[in-house]
């Protein structure tokens, strides 16, 4: 345990430490283009599409503007493409090969037994020739370059059950006794090569999809984006050029209802901009001469004139747009699992396989070759990789059907990995633990003034304010039937208030720097204010002709759910951190109120990232919910993003967990989930395992000495579909758990 409260863990994958590692540089000097990179291996890079030399993964675009160009991933599209031929032209020779089990061998009688081999050769040909070519050919490079992964085992599994079965249906004269069942036919295990390949295709298209969720996102931010500027030149001209060509000084005219292009600074004009794209906040904001605009953003009714500040690049956008992409891609995804295990069982099943070969054939009863050839082949058939292949994907299947139901969306397996393991939640004041809509809960006046008087002013002056506090005054008031009046010389002080004229006095409502920079001494209020601030309310002064009214006070209801939910965070594992803007005096109390661990207040959208770093840097795994396109940058730095429901559709995309209702119970049933799935895949892990744990030995022959028993190849595939059966009954269970 750190001075944080974090156990050290190793760095995430794609870091500095990754350094050391062999790098995988197909790069020619003199060639220029997309460089791909692998998602699991960052340190492997070529030009052009391929995959990787260490686990098989088909490599993808590094340059985030290469990858949203590039469109729909076309690996998706040709693997669903097999998928379907592949399962279209597997249900017959399922049907064909099972069917006296099932009671329908009556269409295996109509052919009879040797045409309905050669029609099962001619079906599952297909399937392995075509639907399972890249499997094949990326088994291939797997043993070629001795880097045994996953495509290891399939490509094993498929090649073995496909060439005994063709040997077998050219030739079975070619087997002795040892090989044929009851009626002296050489069974065929064509189903169980185009079974694998179907399973193992299904598997790919779900993890391609999951993937494909990161270039929508960076699409998605792309699109934000003005595509052109309406530039005015020095000689009065205005010019519409496109957005990339503009330069940094440039003066830009922004119209009603136009995006802004880029970063800039307002030198004429008053509008207000939804930058709820931004911030996540539905209401506009007020921007004059002197205030900063950010890209991408929406001006209202006005017109706007704005000097580029920041382009290209170097704009608030395409940052975060970069930090998605890189934080997303350095992650690796669960089905590594099944690699590590296959990179260890791949290598003993053969030298199982090689041994039972040998020793069969030394010192093994006549026919000794064909008990050889009996044993290798039902230990390369038992260790088919298919409940391997299907222990991951089952689960998550399922998995995210049942978080569906209980509004938590998984957008793939490795956030319910990490999302197991995660120690620390960051969360945000404002609409996740609060209702996001504050309300008028009290007026003081000084000597002098009367509580209408000073609210009337009040909601006068914000009246024309779209901000949320604004709104809760001026409703604040017109509930206590006062209705607001007319305000003259309106002007808003960014940070810190507004000013005005109402009923001929020079009024103004603020905090209390705005006080202060009034040359107003307002100590003796402040301390009943800092009272107020200490119960969680946001405090803001009336000033009326030089003197100091009074003071409202506004509060954002906590959530009915969020107490309980916290207690339950809590239980289930969870530190706390409350991330907010509010002052600390506020954020304390609210902590206080709900028992949470630790506050950071005060802080901007941009911190939040910084915040997560030093979080993990410590050792900490750190989960974030956040709802607004600035949170982006720290939803994908996070270890798993949680965005709540209710937020920006980019924050949605760049998030692990979407929780439809956007309330800390969504991550309750999240944390729940992530458990039982996980919980569930190492119990199919194990269930696949144990199968060839227990079978390659059988297979090789290990009974036959204490029992003069050898299984044959076709009980050797009834285990390996035994095996599968088990692995996909216990992730049917995920359906009924309880979150």
């Amino acid at each position: 345990m750190n001075d944080h409260g974090c156990h050290s863990h190793k760095p995430r994958p794609g870091g500095a430490e990754t350094s050391h590692e062999t790098r995988f540089d197909i790069i020619p000097p003199d060639r220029s283009g997309p460089v791909y990179t692998c998602p699991m291996h960052p340190q492997v890079h070529q030009l052009g599409p391929g995959s990787c030399p260490i686990c098989g993964m088909a490599l993808e675009v590094q340059s985030v503007t290469h990858a949203a160009e590039q469109g729909p991933n076309p690996e998706l599209t040709d693997f669903a493409r097999r998928f379907w031929i592949g399962a279209v032209l597997t249900v017959p020779v399922l049907l064909l090969a099972m069917g006296p089990m099932l009671g329908l061998g009556a269409i295996r009688d109509v052919l009879g037994h040797d045409l309905a081999q050669w029609v099962e050769l001619v079906l599952a040909m297909p399937v392995v020739w075509y639907c399972g070519w890249p499997f094949m050919e990326r088994g291939w490079n797997s043993f070629r370059s001795w880097n045994l992964n996953m495509f290891s085992l399939i490509a094993m599994g498929v090649m073995a059950a496909w060439l005994f079965s063709v040997v077998a249906v050219i030739a079975p004269e070619t087997f002795p006794a040892g090989f044929r069942d009851t009626h002296g036919k050489v069974p065929v295990y064509f189903e169980a090569a185009a079974v694998i390949v179907v399973l193992v295709l299904l598997g790919q298209v779900m993890e391609l999809r999951a993937r494909e969720g990161t270039g929508k996102a960076i699409r998605a931010l792309l699109d934000l984006a003005a595509k052109t500027a309406r530039v005015l030149r020095s000689d009065g001209r205005e010019e519409e050029i496109p957005l990339e060509d503009v330069l940094v000084g440039d003066r830009v005219r922004v119209r009603p209802g136009e995006k802004v292009p880029v970063d800039g600074h307002v030198i004429e004009g008053h509008s207000s901009i939804d930058e709820s794209m931004i911030t996540g906040e539905p209401l506009p904001v007020e921007k004059s001469a002197g205030e900063d605009v950010t890209g991408a953003t929406i001006n209202g009714t006005g017109t706007l004139v704005i000097e580029a500040r920041r382009v290209g690049a170097d704009t608030m956008l395409s940052q975060i747009v970069e930090m998605v992409a890189i934080a997303q891609r350095s992650r690796a995804p669960i089905q590594k699992y099944a690699d590590t295990v296959a990179g260890w069982f791949v290598p003993g099943v053969i030298l199982v396989a090689l041994v039972a070969l040998v020793a069969w054939a030394i010192w093994g009863p006549p026919p000794s070759l064909s008990y050889a050839l009996i044993a290798a082949v039902s230990v390369l058939i038992i260790a088919c990789p298919c409940a391997l292949g299907l222990a991951t994907p089952m689960s998550v299947m399922t998995a995210t059907g049942r978080g569906a139901q209980a509004g938590v969306l998984i957008k793939n397996a490795e956030a319910l990995e990490r999302f197991e393991t995660v120690d620390t939640l960051i969360v945000d004041k404002t609409g996740t633990l609060t209702e996001g809509r504050p309300k008028l809960i009290a007026v003081s006046p000084e000597e002098g003034f009367a509580e209408m008087d000073i609210l009337r002013i009040a909601a006068t002056l914000e009246r024309g304010s779209e901000h949320p506090l604004a709104q809760a005054i001026v409703e604040g008031a017109q509930q206590r039937g006062i209705q607001p009046g007319k305000t003259d010389g309106f002007e808003a002080v960014t940070g810190k208030g507004v000013k005005g004229i109402v009923d001929a006095s020079v009024v103004a409502l603020g905090n209390l720097r705005l006080v202060e920079d009034l040359g107003l001494d307002a100590r003796e209020l402040a301390e009943n204010a800092d009272a107020r601030r200490g119960q969680g309310e946001t405090v803001m002064f009336v000033v009326v002709d030089g003197g100091v009214a009074g003071f409202v006070s506004v509060v954002d209801p906590v959530k009915a759910t969020t107490p309980a939910a916290l207690d339950e965070l809590h239980r289930l594992g969870f530190r706390i951190i409350m991330a907010t803007g509010d002052n600390e005096r506020t954020a304390r109390a609210v902590a206080a109120e709900l028992g949470i661990d630790e506050i950071r207040a005060d802080v901007l959208p941009e911190d939040k990232a910084r915040i997560i770093r030093e979080l993990q840097q410590s050792g900490c795994k750190v989960a974030m919910a956040g709802d607004g396109i600035n949170d982006a940058p720290a939803l994908a730095q996070a270890d798993v993003g949680i965005a709540m429901g209710t937020g920006a559709d980019v924050a949605i995309e760049s998030a692990g967990i979407t929780l439809v209702e956007g309330n800390l119970e969504g991550i309750v049933r999240a944390r729940r989930l992530a458990r039982a799935t996980m919980r569930n895949i190492r119990q199919n892990l194990f269930f696949a395992l144990v199968y060839n744990g227990v079978g390659v030995p059988i297979a090789a022959g290990a009974l036959y000495p204490f029992f003069g028993m050898l299984i044959s190849p076709m009980f050797a595939a009834f285990a390996m579909s035994a095996s599968s059966i088990s692995v996909v009954m216990n992730s049917l269970r995920l359906r009924n758990e309880k979150i």
